[in-house]
């Protein structure tokens, strides 16, 4: 099993380090963590240290020596999923799936026929929800690059957004409008993918007209129908199985 995870505001250089606060806390009191046990810190944007425990202190303190630090490049291409917002628990679960399989960025979008309405704080809240579960999840699949997770965007945005990437695909269910299958896409090996997941009622006509004249071209990932809190994450294991990434 590889060494897990915990996230520090600043990855140290080698030498003595002290992890306390929650993350300390977690490493005691949950993993219980002992002197001689590997772990690894990492700042959630590619930096990050092989650490060996020297000793644990309190409930809440781990010493540990940083034996490496390493920079993790970026990966390519980059891959983003605007995911529509889903009911209930089901955005957290899309995200922290996503995360888990390697997606690179998530953006929450408010479809037309989304039920779920991100408003005031409530929407704070729910925005707040997806980021942490982003962070754990990479933690929890020994990520050291978490995938960031932006503002809520509207329609209009999304388009922007798909105008200026390198490929960009709306997940399309309607067989009654053309579209290709994504498992046939020429995806291109720099840049950036931006993958479209609408809600459970669909893409709007208007709104795959808009995203269409932004560039975006309509697929069905087969011949099923998946949930939009999974039809994301199917389609970031075939890009990354396309591009390389997984090899």
């Amino acid at each position: 099993m590889t060494a897990p995870v915990f996230v520090v505001d600043a990855v140290p250089h080698v030498g003595t380090f002290l992890l306390d606060g929650p993350e300390g806390r977690h490493a005691v009191a949950v993993k219980r963590l002992r002197a001689g046990e590997e772990l690894v810190l990492t700042d959630g944007h590619g930096a990050y240290a092989e650490c060996t425990v020297v000793a644990a202190e309190g409930k809440d303190q781990l010493t540990v020596t940083v034996d490496v630090r390493h920079e993790e490049p970026a990966p390519a291409p980059r891959i983003t999923v605007v995911q529509a917002l889903p009911k209930g628990d089901r955005g957290e679960l899309a995200v922290e799936i996503m995360t888990e399989t390697g997606v690179d960025a998530i953006v929450p979008w408010a479809a037309s026929r989304c039920i779920t309405q991100w408003k005031g704080d409530r929407g704070l809240k729910a925005l707040g929800k997806w980021r942490a579960t982003a962070r754990e999840a990479g933690k929890q699949s020994r990520r050291t690059r978490f995938p960031q997770v932006a503002e809520l965007m509207t329609t209009k945005q999304v388009a922007a957004l798909l105008a200026d990437a390198d490929f960009a695909a709306v997940l399309h269910e309607d067989r009654e409008h053309p579209s290709a299958t994504l498992a046939t896409a020429a995806f291109p090996a720099e840049g950036e993918i931006v993958l479209v997941v609408g809600p459970e009622g669909g893409v709007a006509p208007e709104e795959l007209a808009a995203f269409e004249e932004a560039g975006a071209k309509p697929y069905r990932l087969g011949p099923s129908v998946l949930r939009t809190s999974t039809a994301g994450t199917a389609a970031v294991a075939l890009v990354l199985g396309r591009t390389g990434r997984w090899s």
